[in-house]
């Protein structure tokens, strides 16, 4: 079974950094994407950057530059690193699981919560 756990999150001033963490369980498939998504209050969810089995990445536009995805391979976490925070980026964090071939993430976290103060 594909499960994800996220970790990291929490209040951070503005111009400062988090790194979190997406803890994907040991059945989840070494080839499948994890992206990070995050939804702030009243907003729909949005992409924030993703990581592909063969560690290729891809980033939104409103983070590229400050936002850092990366892992060391399909056993260890997925990392978010974030710098230069700005209160924009409060949102609840998410991560979910693409399977190869699939158009959808169809495995999600439950979420960690990013609060940057300005």
């Amino acid at each position: 079974q594909v499960q994800l756990v996220e970790s990291g999150g929490g209040l951070v001033q503005a111009g400062g950094s988090l790194r979190l963490s997406c803890t994907p369980s040991l059945r989840t498939p070494s080839s499948y994407t994890i992206g990070w998504f995050r939804q702030a209050p009243g907003k729909e969810r949005e992409f924030v950057a993703l990581i592909t089995g063969s560690r290729a990445t891809r980033y939104a536009d409103s983070v590229k530059g400050r936002v850092t995805i990366s892992r060391v391979n399909a056993r260890t976490p997925v990392y978010l690193q974030m710098n230069n925070l700005k209160p924009e980026d409060t949102a609840v964090y998410y991560c979910a699981a693409r399977s190869t071939g699939s158009d959808e993430f169809g495995y999600w976290g439950q979420g960690t919560q990013v609060t940057v103060s300005g």
